[in-house]
């Protein structure tokens, strides 16, 4: 064998030992880097449940941040296709409503929405950019998708137990996705909206369910001294809630072209991208919790 024979030989020896060496990133069937994704998660709801038993002022803090990182997500994102988000108004929005909402109850959280609404049409209407009604509906847009429905979540906080209120919250929309997760891909066969999310199935809707009802029943009982149907009732809601939200966010993240909203949250995606959950259980959770509790 010639001598450049045997280096493209021994070049292509080690070519094959480093592609059998080399070991790729482990990735869920879902397309995320699940170890990644994991932790962040763990790191995430832990610190909101210390939050809510030690400082539960730190929550609001921790939502106005959330708040205001999913409004520049989704104002980026619009701008993919032309819509600019008037930020200023629409960003002192999202830092207003929570602290309303924490402070002054509902009252105070729809005197704050209708006021950011016309901060933001008196900041297009002296701003000379063309298609100034676009980005009007754009901006109250945004900021009744992520802190108007953010802010039923410091609502729920303001009630009896409302710490435990909030706790109960976040793991429905955990053991929503988590179970959702775990049966829809081992067993996910008929999708639920393909057109939409091809990978939502109704195999894996069926698991967040009962897995949500499990937890739902045993927060009921263990920790707000509800009957059993209560945590039932309470967990069915917050499933469909968090479905339609997770829907909503796949159908605009569709229609703009793009696959997450950001990179921020390793295995995540951006903050959106697990807000979309919450913002649409957080005032289904809300009105119920304080129906139901009345009633039972």
């Amino acid at each position: 064998m010639s001598a450049p024979e045997s280096s493209q030989a021994g070049g292509r020896r080690a070519r094959n030992r480093s592609g059998k060496d080399a070991k790729p990133a482990k990735v869920s069937r879902a397309g995320r880097n699940l170890p990644a994704a994991i932790a962040v998660g763990v790191i995430l709801l832990g610190s909101l449940l210390v939050g809510l038993l030690f400082l539960p002022f730190a929550i609001v803090v921790i939502a106005v941040a959330f708040a205001a990182v999913g409004v520049w997500e989704v104002s980026r994102a619009l701008e993919v296709r032309g819509m600019k988000v008037p930020l200023v108004p629409v960003l002192v929005g999202s830092v207003g409503l929570p602290f309303a909402a924490y402070f002054g109850g509902t009252e105070a959280l729809a005197f704050a929405t209708v006021a950011t609404a016309v901060a933001i049409l008196l900041w297009r209407s002296i701003d000379t950019a063309a298609e100034a009604i676009q980005s009007i509906l754009a901006g109250i847009f945004v900021v009744l998708w992520v802190p108007f429905l953010l802010s039923f979540a410091l609502l729920l906080l303001r009630e009896p137990d409302g710490q435990i209120r909030v706790a109960v919250l976040l793991l429905l929309v955990v053991a929503n996705d988590t179970f959702g997760y775990l049966v829809g891909a081992f067993f996910g066969k008929h999708p639920m909206a393909p057109k939409i999310s091809p990978k939502k199935s109704w195999e894996g809707f069926a698991g967040s369910a009962a897995g949500a009802a499990i937890v739902g029943v045993g927060a009921a009982v263990l920790f707000l001294d509800q009957p059993w149907w209560f945590g039932v009732a309470l967990a069915v809601a917050t499933v469909a809630a968090a479905t339609a939200g997770d829907f909503s966010e796949s159908m605009v993240k569709r229609e703009l072209g793009v696959k997450d909203m950001s990179n921020l949250l390793p295995g995540h995606g951006g903050v959106m991208d697990r807000l979309d959950s919450v913002v649409f259980a957080s005032p289904v959770v809300f009105l119920l919790s304080v129906l139901l509790s009345a009633v039972s």
